[in-house]
């Protein structure tokens, strides 16, 4: 389910979805259906509904929430996660929205994940909590150049692998966001943020991380702002501010 379609032209290689961006935007960012065709009964359906319901009371006064709705095949796993910034009215909002496009997008898949700017909502069959995931994952660049992207290249890996440091090490929020200026050759500032699922734990939340930050040269080499968004995971450089006050 992996493919690469940049904003302007589509064709298909490799194993991701990849977009140059501009600016955000409040409709989705991607989607992918899981497992093709699934035609899953309505009892599995009638618990897809309640625990994608259910998220839009449990999610927004923390950010965060998961849980299980039904028995053996008819049982159904989810979580619903906002960006670490995003008010409560803000993250409810995108979570309903979110919940209610999935239905629309994955008619008869027994899992989808969906990711908007200010939320993801992810469910499967299968008991994926606490699990990295590294299957459903997109790239997305600004389309503009630097014009030193070696010095660049490193001090956004540099500052990223250094909000991933404090995010781990900020109790179960994992998240985090930064302003650094890039000093010498650019008189501009680095702006960043990070952020994991928080059914993973503090290591395999920094080691989702740290493998998004090894992903940023093949997609965003040199590249005025980048975002490598995954399903238990994801980082996001600008050379402008985006984190909400």
């Amino acid at each position: 389910m992996k493919f690469i379609i940049p904003l302007l032209f589509t064709f298909t290689i490799s194993s991701h979805i990849v977009f140059s961006q501009t600016t955000s935007s409040p409709d989705p960012l991607y989607h992918f259906c899981f497992g093709g065709e699934q035609n899953y009964s309505s009892s599995y359906g009638t618990n897809l509904q309640a625990l994608l319901s259910s998220f839009s009371v449990t999610v927004p006064p923390t950010g965060f929430g998961l849980g299980s709705k039904g028995l053996a095949e008819d049982r159904v796993n989810g979580f619903a996660l906002c960006r670490g910034d995003v008010k409560y009215n803000d993250c409810r909002t995108c979570v309903v929205k979110a919940a209610s496009e999935l239905r629309k997008l994955c008619p008869s898949n027994k899992g989808a994940i969906i990711w908007y700017d200010n939320c993801a909502v992810k469910y499967s069959n299968e008991k994926f909590f606490g699990k990295i995931d590294d299957a459903n994952k997109i790239y997305m660049w600004n389309l503009n150049n630097v014009s030193d992207p070696n010095v660049f290249n490193k001090k956004t890996r540099e500052f990223i692998a250094s909000l991933s440091e404090k995010a781990v090490g900020a109790g179960m929020k994992l998240f985090a966001t930064g302003e650094m200026a890039l000093g010498g050759y650019s008189d501009e500032k680095l702006y960043g943020l990070v952020q994991c699922s928080r059914d993973l734990s503090s290591s395999d939340c920094k080691k989702c991380l740290d493998e998004a930050v090894s992903e940023l040269p093949s997609c965003c080499d040199g590249k005025r702002g980048g975002r490598v968004i995954g399903g238990s995971c994801n980082i996001r450089y600008e050379l402008y501010p985006f984190v909400k006050a």
